[in-house]
């Protein structure tokens, strides 16, 4: 079997590193390359520290293809990445395109593919925002349309797809668990402090999407709570050049105990989120790594793919309001929710998704 993976952004370099080891144990285990991997890097986003964690220090292949397309409008990188990946894929003949989220990386992935008859998978299918506004729930929703089969991470997810037909379409649907919990499994033995001195005890916060950054009550509003709490416990946050550049442009002040450190690579982010009280995030991906790390979750944000993590207790949406962010912290930070629950598998998501390829090719 030969497969295709397309990524290009920070989160799909962790997913696609611990489907990559999936694949190599795989193969090792049969004597053999039973499944050949063809890795193209988009270059949607382009990170060294990154690429030298999980291509070099992890035994992970390099990508064969990169097409280093970047800095573009949303219409124009699309456009750009699907024509390139059309002549990737016409010149590799894969039986699978692997893609995975919801960037353009992999919108562009799912058409070139769809377009050739080529069978796309989709790892993290069925997750819905329900919030057209944002240009990664356009790409989910058009990529799990267009795709053979859709691994979904949770229940919920699923009930999503069920919801919108998706059992009356020729789409094979798998509930394989999250390939993020088989990544932070897999390097947080690696886990690594960041260059910059910590204090001993904190809380961790990341904020980067423009629904906060580009909009100064929302972004005031955040730092006003992040700056009264962090009198009573220190935040250390690595702070994300957009948001640098908006916290510089509404001149907001930030207070002493807030310990902004320039952006970490993964394997300093396993290590914040070992150590850390509580996490407080408007990224999608840390709202699941808090859990995984038994950490409770504010989400910086008015809704969330993650529904399971409200439903079960381990996650607040506290949106952008002063006052119901320290709330949620005051209440939250006396609070021992117990991480027992199993709600995105046990870390066999790779693995699963491997098998189902095999099983579904040809």
């Amino acid at each position: 079997m030969k497969i295709v993976t397309i990524i290009g952004a920070r989160p799909q370099f962790i997913k696609s590193a611990a489907v990559s080891q999936a694949i190599i144990d795989f193969n090792t285990e049969n004597l053999g390359e039973t499944v050949e991997e063809i890795i193209v890097h988009t270059g949607q986003h382009y990170d060294s520290n990154m690429s030298d964690v999980f291509f070099d220090q992890m035994n992970i292949p390099k990508p064969k293809y990169h097409l280093d397309i970047n800095g573009l409008s949303h219409g124009a990188m699309t456009g750009q990445m699907l024509e390139e990946i059309e002549k990737v894929l016409q010149t590799e003949t894969p039986d699978w395109v692997l893609i995975y989220g919801d960037t353009n990386s992999t919108l562009a992935g799912a058409l070139a593919a769809s377009k050739l008859h080529i069978k796309v998978a989709h790892v993290e299918a069925g997750l819905r925002s329900f919030n057209m506004n944002m240009p990664e729930e356009v790409n989910r929703i058009l990529t799990d349309r267009v795709s053979t089969i859709l691994f979904c991470p949770t229940d919920s997810a699923i009930e999503n797809l069920e919801k919108e037909g998706y059992k009356n379409l020729d789409i094979t649907i798998v509930k394989n668990g999250d390939v993020m919990l088989d990544a932070s499994m897999l390097f947080s033995a690696f886990a690594k402090a960041p260059s910059e001195k910590l204090p001993n005890s904190f809380l961790l916060a990341t904020i980067h999407r423009a629904e906060n950054t580009d909009d100064p009550n929302r972004l005031k509003g955040i730092f006003k709570a992040l700056n009264t709490i962090s009198e009573e416990k220190p935040i250390v946050l690595p702070l994300h050049p957009r948001t640098k550049k908006y916290i510089e442009k509404y001149n907001i002040q930030l207070s002493p105990n807030l310990f902004c450190i320039d952006p970490v690579g993964y394997l300093e982010m396993l290590f914040l989120l070992q150590n850390c009280d509580m996490v407080l995030t408007d990224s999608g991906g840390l709202q699941k790594e808090a859990f995984f790390f038994e950490k409770f979750c504010l989400t910086l944000r008015d809704e969330t793919e993650w529904v399971e993590l409200i439903e079960n207790g381990f996650n607040v949406l506290v949106g952008a309001d002063y006052n119901t962010i320290v709330d949620a912290y005051n209440e939250k930070s006396r609070s021992t929710p117990n991480f027992s629950m199993d709600l995105y598998g046990n870390g066999a998501a790779s693995r699963i998704i491997i098998e189902n390829l095999l099983k579904f090719t040809i």
